[in-house]
């Protein structure tokens, strides 16, 4: 007979979970939603203009994506069929790769499904038991998660302090570690605001770490013709990109060095065990690839309504992160308010998500307000002036 077993229902534990979840206001639905252009959707039957989305120069609705994304799949089929080592590469996989180790500036690269997927699945191949993570407080929960799998000792450095982070260093390579992580965001996801890409590889050459860094937020809209923060730049081990945001489709890849690409075919498990990206998907990001260096004009516009937003939040009284980006976070601190105004938004056409713990820190419930180069001037006035008629009230 079996003993110590709980025989109350066995799902007690995720019901308790959702109650205290909600009781904290941090509950979760996923509702439906349908893309009309680059910056206006349906919801329940409501035109609503989004200022959520990490869409921002407005590339999923490109007619050049979704024409390549066609003819892909007339030619290839709807799905790769196999994984990369059995007969999921594709000719048009490995032109892919080449062309973005090109742009980039980078000896190789290589495709992954997702960035929460490089991210858990890449840290784990680098680092084990006997080694050190150094990562930024404020870093992605897919960075978090590779760290727990990989098993090793992790700190984090407070967000975006190097001193901080070169006192770990000082005190790191006296204690007997097989090998040293350093891994963060360029542009942070909830903050909006950059690192130091030149600082971080300065330390990671003084220390010989390893430096890994997720420019997926910057893919795009920054750097050299748009193509991210780590573009062009030696002495970076890894740099993650995605194609979900900025180039409008599905994705992810790395640049890196031929040496640790070869070591990653044979060694990541993520990369191994999973289903190649479908032919779609390698068609629009090709385009994408090809029409983001012309994008100067739309990334100066987009430059300049990031300014005038934050600007206005500013003059209006509300708390703003110190944001570089598309990203502007209005810091709410309470998850109710911050949900009230999110709700007001909405009632009156503006899809602004109300970000929540364990996303963010506790007590920094805020409004993620993303813009993209397709929103006009007048929409974001429109969304000024609602701002303003709240804080008012």
């Amino acid at each position: 007979m079996l003993s110590g077993i709980n025989k109350s229902n066995k799902l007690d534990f995720i019901a308790k979970e959702l109650q205290e979840t909600e009781k904290n206001n941090n509950i979760r639905q996923l509702k439906a939603i349908c893309p009309q252009d680059g910056v206006t959707i349906v919801k329940n039957g409501k035109s609503l203009i989004n200022f959520s989305s990490n869409d921002y120069l407005g590339l999923s609705k490109h007619p050049s994506l979704m024409l390549a994304s066609q003819n892909y799949t007339k030619q290839y089929g709807t799905g790769s069929t196999a994984s990369r080592l059995v007969t999921g590469t594709y000719d048009i996989h490995e032109k892919l790769e080449q062309k973005l180790a090109k742009v980039c500036g980078k000896e190789a690269a290589l495709l992954f499904n997702t960035g929460f997927q490089a991210n858990t699945t890449i840290i784990p191949s680098l680092v084990d038991q006997k080694s050190l993570v150094l990562c930024d407080r404020l870093v992605h929960n897919s960075i978090l998660q590779g760290i727990f799998l990989s098993k090793a000792r992790w700190k984090r450095y407070q967000h975006n302090d190097l001193s901080h982070l070169e006192r770990l260093l000082k005190k790191a390579v006296l204690q007997g570690y097989n090998r040293i992580l350093i891994v963060t965001e360029t542009v942070f996801s909830m903050e909006g605001d950059r690192s130091d890409v030149d600082g971080l590889i300065q330390l990671s050459q003084q220390y010989n770490t390893l430096l890994y860094l997720d420019d997926a937020h910057a893919l795009g809209i920054m750097g050299e013709k748009g193509m991210g923060l780590t573009a062009n730049k030696s002495g970076i081990d890894i740099s993650l990109g995605t194609f979900g945001k900025a180039i409008g489709s599905f994705g992810a890849f790395i640049t890196t060095s031929k040496l640790i690409r070869d070591y990653l075919i044979n060694c990541c498990p993520g990369f191994i065990y999973t289903t190649a990206l479908p032919p779609a998907v390698i068609g629009s990001i090709d385009a994408a690839i090809d029409l983001v260096p012309s994008l100067d004009q739309e990334r100066t516009y987009l430059g300049g309504r990031i300014d005038y937003l934050q600007n206005q939040l500013i003059n209006l009284g509300y708390k703003v992160c110190n944001s570089i980006s598309p990203i502007i976070p209005v810091i709410i601190g309470d998850e109710e308010k911050a949900l009230n105004l999110s709700q007001y938004l909405e009632t009156n056409g503006i899809l602004a998500t109300a970000i929540r713990p364990p996303t963010v820190p506790k007590n920094t419930a805020r409004i993620r307000f993303v813009l993209s180069s397709k929103h006009q001037p007048e929409q974001i006035n429109y969304l000024i002036s609602l701002l303003k008629q709240y804080h008012e009230s």
